[in-house]
């Protein structure tokens, strides 16, 4: 985060405080409008869920919140990962202060992102009704998660450059501007929300239309500040273009976390499809839970991004022990955090599920998931904050593994064997804190011994 002093934009004599600064002070300087901007993130994405459920039905909620979101999340997932080894190599060269590899780490990053937005966006089209058929999606649900996946995925473009502009911000130390563009962005899409599916009855045509508008005027945002800027960072479009050596780079780091992410988003749509095999009132039940949750899940992510670009500047200037206090400092801010956010939602989760729908037999269904789940995220933290601080320093392969191994393969081990036995939404629910207990134990054994950033093989190293 840049020095609390009046200087102008352009001049070059700034104080870089990630790498200088008091640790916690800048990680929660940096936390709050990363946790704030996915608060909004969350709400933007909530609000169609909420409109379309109370307007529309419990089908219409389901295809929004529950059987599209999962799949979004697999194809849109995937880049947003690969988007992070950008994010990294940008942080460690701008903590290092080597200005012309940002120059063409920026430029490389925002016209991939260009192409793979047009790539997705034919793909997603395509091939959303076989996806989607592929996993069971109840008949009374498909025509509506159809239409508002299709309308969806028209706006990749601008959601990718989005995403890629913000992480670029994010990894120069700059989190607030994301947050502020975020805000207008929610703020619109609930407006076009009301105004499309409530006042023109659009229905998810209405709802997928205002998010597509929304992520333009997102995307319009960053890339105009990225334009704007004096500092190393600065798009210029005339040579914006495609490094072959600079993005083997950020595939070389993002490739693991993209493969990850969509290894996650693969076992959810093996997930979604053992729940989607118990009934519409589950599948809405689930899609409601899901947007619940999401107050937890912005929270550690929040905290993760935070992680890797405080761990990638201050490993590109080649700051050691301030790499190690930050892992510390995360993992206790963590700790702390989820513990205050199973008590809020334990004490009001209800009332949140009763936003999403009025149906008694899904709010019924939701309050048994949000009670078995909530007490269980302690068991996540460290898979977070250890995966985003070894990405920081470049360490993309092992995370995946482990995310591979111990999260992905046992939730479809559990819902292809445990779950006939138990064929109910707690049943389904259970692969995940079982597959969170056992990558945790793996992520410790390999974050404290054989990473690195183990102690250990520091001192082999040195020796």
């Amino acid at each position: 985060m840049r020095e609390k002093t009046k200087v102008k934009e352009g001049e070059n004599q700034k104080t870089n405080q990630i790498t200088e600064g008091v640790i916690w002070k800048q990680l929660l300087i940096f936390f709050f409008p990363i946790l704030f901007g996915t608060f909004f993130q969350q709400l933007y994405n909530t609000a169609d869920a909420m409109i379309v459920g109370h307007f529309v039905g419990k089908q219409a909620l389901a295809a929004v919140g529950g059987t599209t979101g999962t799949l979004i999340n697999l194809l849109i997932g995937f880049f947003t990962g690969l988007a992070s080894g950008a994010t990294v190599i940008i942080a460690q060269f701008y903590g290092g202060k080597k200005k012309d590899k940002v120059h063409w780490a920026v430029h490389t990053s925002v016209a991939f992102s260009i192409a793979a937005g047009v790539g997705l966006m034919v793909f997603g089209i395509v091939l959303s009704r076989p996806m989607l058929a592929l996993m069971q999606t109840p008949e009374d649900v498909i025509d509506y998660a159809v239409l508002y996946i299709r309308i969806y995925f028209i706006g990749t473009v601008p959601n990718l450059l989005y995403n890629m502009g913000a992480g670029i911000l994010r990894a120069v130390g700059d989190s607030r501007r994301p947050l502020y563009y975020l805000i207008v962005c929610c703020f619109a899409n609930i407006i076009l929300d009301v105004l499309f599916v409530a006042g023109f009855h659009m229905g998810v045509a209405g709802a997928g239309i205002a998010t597509i508008l929304s992520q333009f005027i997102s995307a319009v945002l960053v890339l105009r500040t990225l334009m704007k800027t004096d500092d190393m960072y600065r798009l210029e479009w005339k040579k914006l273009r495609i490094d072959g050596i600079m993005l083997r780079r950020i595939i070389q780091i993002g490739f693991p976390a993209g493969l990850e992410s969509a290894m996650y988003s693969i076992s959810n749509v093996i997930v979604q499809t053992g729940v989607n095999g118990l009934g519409t009132d589950s599948v809405a039940a689930w899609a409601a839970y899901g947007k619940v949750d999401g107050l937890f899940w912005m929270m550690v992510t929040a905290l993760g991004i935070s992680a890797t670009t405080f761990i990638g500047q201050n490993y590109g200037a080649g700051k050691t022990e301030r790499v190690h206090q930050g892992v510390r400092v995360c993992m206790g801010l963590a700790v702390v955090m989820t513990l205050i956010m199973d008590v809020v939602l334990l004490l009001g989760g209800d009332l949140l599920m009763s936003l999403f729908t009025s149906d008694a037999a899904v709010r019924e269904i939701g309050s048994q998931l949000l009670h078995f789940m909530v007490p269980t995220f302690l068991t996540y933290i460290v898979i977070e904050i250890f995966s985003g601080a070894l990405r920081g320093v470049g360490d993309a392969w092992m995370p995946m593994l482990i995310a591979g191994v111990g999260i992905c393969s046992v939730r479809v081990l559990w819902i292809m064997f445990g779950l006939p036995h138990v064929p109910t939404i707690i049943g389904a629910a259970f692969c995940y804190p079982l597959s969170w207990i056992l990558s945790s134990i793996a992520f410790i054994i390999y974050y404290c011994r054989f990473s690195r950033l183990s102690r250990r093989r520091e001192i082999y190293l040195y020796r």
